[in-house]
């Protein structure tokens, strides 16, 4: 798998992790303030599921290149 293949697997698979990532440990403000909104976060922590969504892309974009490399997958019979 080239170098662009490898970028374009990472930021699917970054995007998808945030994603997933986003709803954990969420609460909601009881009292908001006049012009908030009553469901947003108190803590959104929003860097560390950043964090988190690196490590599992970085997961996710090791197996996928392995299975690629490896011959179990091959890029062409997507192409046909």
């Amino acid at each position: 798998m080239d170098a662009f293949g490898i970028i374009v697997v990472f930021v699917i698979a970054w995007w998808l992790s945030f994603f997933v990532a986003l709803p954990f440990g969420i609460k909601s403000i009881e009292n908001p303030e006049p012009g908030h909104a009553p469901g947003a976060p108190q803590r959104p922590r929003l860097w560390r599921k950043a964090a988190i969504a690196t490590v599992a892309g970085g997961v996710i974009t090791g197996a996928i290149v392995g299975v690629v490399d490896a011959g179990w997958l091959s890029m062409e019979t997507f192409a046909e």
